[in-house]
């Protein structure tokens, strides 16, 4: 397997200058990510913090945890004993995380382990210390039509899109979510997925995963448990009941300090629009920054008014001791928002570094002074690596085409009309538009004339030219159609390259599917792409399979 790097555009202006210009952001961030001393300072800053200090959840709880977690997961040995790393004074954690999709969602999530997996084994060799790669299942978040679906490219050359069906309007997180069946999914993987070596197996194992699991998160959880835990990829479920016993201590801090978390927020929101940049992620005036399960199970954004916490639309309020001694005695009952999420984060682990996508940059760096108003230091943020998969037959006809990664996803329509050009031997565009342009030449200084004897003539005139004008570029368009026609197979070789490297014009990792993948070429290339020793600096990679 060859790797090559290429440039990418980030899609998001303040991940853009963080990657490229951090000198630019650095003052949103706590500790420089090029730079080995903001490792080796963020490393420190954890370990001047005492055992026993508030900032920290209890690491014997967390690991047990933790434990009971992956095990129930079926995760691999080699994660089992990660986790008994984990419970060494010492160790640290890089940690990154995504939302439960379904079949693991886009293959953006699957470059998130890696990059996971590759940063953690990077520090440990740089600061001569355990560090364990743990992956933070997003599974206390609410929005079931963002991870219930999954595209693929067909074999009539479409993208097309499955998705798992709602079985409640109820907005609850995914982990409390359950699945009745998971017989339509398992379907239409099963009708998409061509004959391979591999494909017998993979649907034995998705069948026995979906046996196993009740949800889309634990689904999810397995999945990647199977592809990432001989690696030793660590997994938490956010929303899982035994994580929330230990965190009752911080959701009771974070509703004490819920004013001066909000107001480091806005602090941020003002900073950051001041260096000309868009936040992304709102803040409200009012936010509390969690969310609480009604009796209903219903996931509900708390906001402060009056004195008291309530929701969007008033249907219950509280006082802030009602909710802090529910924090005690019920903290399942809560849930973390985007900003509050940081710092629980931070809270339950000894993160050294964070792994985040660009839009993910963007909105921690609003966080920055949230992190200080509890006492903490926003981690070390490192971008995740982005991969663009290219198989062996779309790497030849990039080659026989001589064309680039941007050229696909930058400029594929211009890129196609000038190889059209180039093929028609009887310049057919140029010699059609020669014709019109002397047509109307000769034609028009004719129609001029014809004003002087009768004005109505020279507008009918003008009416009749157009006609002639509008003839020729039919007859244009149906001799092109004959000659693109005639290099349909060319053509056909690019629609391929496009709907392979940038399908429904986006980013191949923000839309397609590991499956697609692992049914052609087994594990074995995603295996190699863990071990092999990329520098995990964010940057675009081209994966010839």
């Amino acid at each position: 397997m060859e790797v090559e790097i290429v440039n990418r555009p980030k899609g998001q202006p303040l991940a853009e200058d963080y990657m490229g210009n951090f000198s630019k952001v650095s003052q949103r961030f706590e500790f420089a990510p090029w730079d080995p001393a903001g490792w080796q300072s963020r490393a420190e800053w954890l370990d001047q913090l005492p055992a026993d200090n508030d900032l920290k959840a209890n690491r014997v709880e967390v690991v047990a945890a933790l434990r009971q977690y992956n095990e129930g997961i079926g995760n691999a040995e080699e994660a089992l004993r990660t986790l008994d790393t984990l419970a060494q004074r010492d160790a640290l954690v890089v940690v990154g995380g995504q939302q439960a999709g379904l079949f693991t969602g886009p293959l953006l999530v699957i470059h998130k382990a890696i990059t996971i997996l590759q940063a953690a084994r990077d520090a440990s060799v740089k600061l001569q210390r355990p560090v364990v790669p743990v992956f933070w299942i997003a599974g206390e978040d609410h929005d079931f039509d963002e991870v219930n679906h999954w595209y693929a490219l067909t074999s009539r050359m479409t993208v097309e899109k499955w998705k798992l069906d709602r079985t409640t309007e109820r907005r609850t997180s995914i982990s409390k979510l359950s699945i009745p069946a998971w017989d339509e999914a398992l379907v239409q993987m099963e009708e998409w997925l061509p004959p391979s070596d591999f494909k017998p197996d993979l649907m034995d194992r998705l069948h026995t995963f979906s046996q196993e699991a009740s949800t889309l998160t634990a689904f999810f959880a397995k999945i990647m448990a199977w592809l990432f835990g001989k690696h030793g990829l660590v997994l938490l479920d956010s929303d899982d009941p035994s994580l929330r016993r230990v965190e009752a201590p911080f959701f009771k801090r974070l509703l004490l300090e819920r004013g001066r978390i909000n107001d480091a927020l806005l602090t941020g929101r003002t900073e950051v629009e001041s260096m000309g940049y868009k936040p992304q992620a709102e803040v409200s005036d009012a936010g509390v920054n969690l969310f609480r399960y009604d009796d209903n199970g219903e996931r509900v954004l708390l906001l402060e008014e009056g004195g008291l916490l309530t929701d969007r639309k008033r249907t219950a309020a509280f006082t802030p001791e009602q909710l802090l001694e529910q924090a005690d005695s019920e903290p399942a009952r809560f849930s973390n928002n985007v900003f509050t999420r940081p710092l629980m984060q931070d809270y339950l682990l000894p993160v050294l570094a964070c792994v985040l996508g660009p839009g993910e940059i963007s909105y921690w760096a609003l966080t920055k002074e949230a992190f200080r108003s509890v006492g903490m230091r926003m981690p070390v943020v490192l971008p995740r690596m982005e991969f663009t998969l290219v198989e062996g037959t779309v790497r030849k006809n990039m080659e026989k085409f001589g064309w680039s990664l941007e050229d696909v996803t930058e400029h594929f329509e211009e890129k196609k009309r000038i190889w059209l050009q180039e093929q028609d031997q009887l310049g057919l565009e140029e010699r059609f538009n020669e014709v019109r342009d002397q047509v109307e030449g000769l034609y028009k200084p004719l129609l001029d004339s014809l004003e002087g004897l009768n004005p109505s003539l020279k507008k009918l005139g003008d009416t009749n030219l157009q006609k002639i004008k509008e003839q020729i570029d039919f007859m244009k368009g149906k001799a092109m159609e004959a000659g693109e026609s005639r290099y349909s197979s060319g053509l056909r070789q690019l629609e391929k390259i496009r709907l392979s490297l940038a399908p429904l014009s986006k980013p191949q990792e923000r839309v397609y599917n590991v499956f697609a993948y692992l049914n052609r070429y087994g594990t074995g290339w995603l295996d190699e792409l863990v071990r092999m020793p990329l520098e995990p600096d964010g940057k675009h990679r081209m994966v010839y399979l």
